[in-house]
């Protein structure tokens, strides 16, 4: 694939202002390891979330000779911490939307979750914005059809957060090339268009949060680490293998299976943290006891939940939608007491960004 089919015409747009939501995903296959401009090694897999989102406000006008590219707002609050962040996405995209070097921006962002929460931000944040910038190209560009939106909204989100790339669309979606579903790529990520068992329909997404201080390594770190990682070709052959047996497990309905590759997916991630180069140790002692309880909980009442886990120490719980009266349940009574301050975020499976409002000034 040539990425240039993703350069747009430069234009002069009008004031305006763009509103959109953006969800976060959980991976069920994980990406975990980068090449490149934001490529990434394997194919990964998620489910799009509903609940847990960022929307993000956007309003532009012509760009005034001296003047800054941006402000960013948090909540209605200048946040200057992510101003570097989002100065270096700026620069990786101005060769595909050569417009905004014309605009000024103002964005304003906000979260319907807390930001170290386990819950990936930088996805939901990343998409939010990519999915408003291309609107303004969309509103330019009459030859845009919507499946090339949603590609080129993947695709730059991609180079703000490579998860990011997959908050697009749901509830289902793969990033990376593979041989098990046509039109997969590691430029953007794509809606899984196959079979998917009514089980997993409204599949459910508890987060314990074990601890919700900010990481002391961050994910882009531990992307880098995986270049010169000894199991590199282990790993992905592995997730290859991996993605084969859950897309049928997913077709079928199976539980069992769906369960045994998600926690092995789990438990592989940290282990390829605990075993790079420096090592880096997210999990934390009550990760591993949750764990512990929830394996009891499911042998000893029959209910198919399982755990998985992010570059972090936060448990996400999946299960089927018609076990969440029991699974609260077992959360208040047994699980609530590992959570920091008690907390656990309730979330369900998505169908992705939405736009909310759009509107020349």
């Amino acid at each position: 694939m040539d990425e240039s089919i993703f350069i747009s015409k430069n234009f002069i747009p009008k004031e305006g202002r763009v509103v959109c939501e953006s969800p976060s995903n959980i991976a069920l296959i994980k990406y975990w390891g980068k090449y490149g401009l934001q490529f990434p090694i394997n194919p990964s897999l998620s489910f799009t979330l509903s609940n847990c989102k960022t929307k993000t406000s956007l309003e532009y006008s012509p760009r005034l000779e001296g003047q800054g590219r941006f402000d960013f707002l948090y909540d209605g609050k200048i946040k200057k911490t992510f101003e570097n962040k989002i100065e270096e996405f700026f620069e990786r995209i101005s060769p595909f939307c050569p417009y905004l070097e014309n605009l000024f921006l103002k964005i304003n962002s906000k979260n319907t979750f807390p930001h170290s929460s386990g819950i990936a931000s930088s996805a939901s944040a990343f998409c939010s914005l990519a999915f408003c910038i291309v609107s303004i190209e969309k509103r330019y560009s009459e030859r845009m059809t919507e499946q090339f939106f949603f590609n080129k909204v993947s695709f730059i989100a991609r180079l703000g957060s490579g998860s990011g790339s997959r908050s697009v669309s749901g509830p289902l979606m793969i990033w990376g090339e593979n041989e098990f579903h046509s039109g997969s790529s590691n430029y953007f990520a794509v809606n899984y268009r196959h079979k998917i068992h009514q089980i997993f329909k409204n599949y459910q997404n508890t987060v314990l949060i074990i601890d919700d201080r900010i990481k002391i390594s961050s994910s882009s770190d531990g992307h880098k680490k995986m270049t010169k990682h000894p199991f590199i070709n282990d790993r992905k052959n592995q997730a290859k293998n991996n993605l084969k047996i859950i897309l049928d497990a997913i077709s079928m309905g199976d539980l069992q299976v769906f369960i045994k590759v998600v926690e092995e997916e789990a438990m592989t991630l940290h282990s390829l943290m605990m075993s790079s180069q420096p090592p880096t140790v997210l999990i934390k002692s009550k990760t591993l006891e949750v764990i512990e309880l929830l394996k009891n909980f499911r042998e000893k009442e029959n209910v198919p939940i399982c755990f998985t886990l992010d570059a972090g120490p936060n448990v996400h719980l999946l299960y089927p939608e018609k076990y969440k009266q029991e699974v609260i349940r077992f959360i208040k009574q047994k699980l609530v007491y590992y959570c920091q301050n008690h907390l656990f975020i309730n979330d369900n499976v998505g169908l992705g960004t939405k736009l909310l409002d759009f509107k020349l000034i």
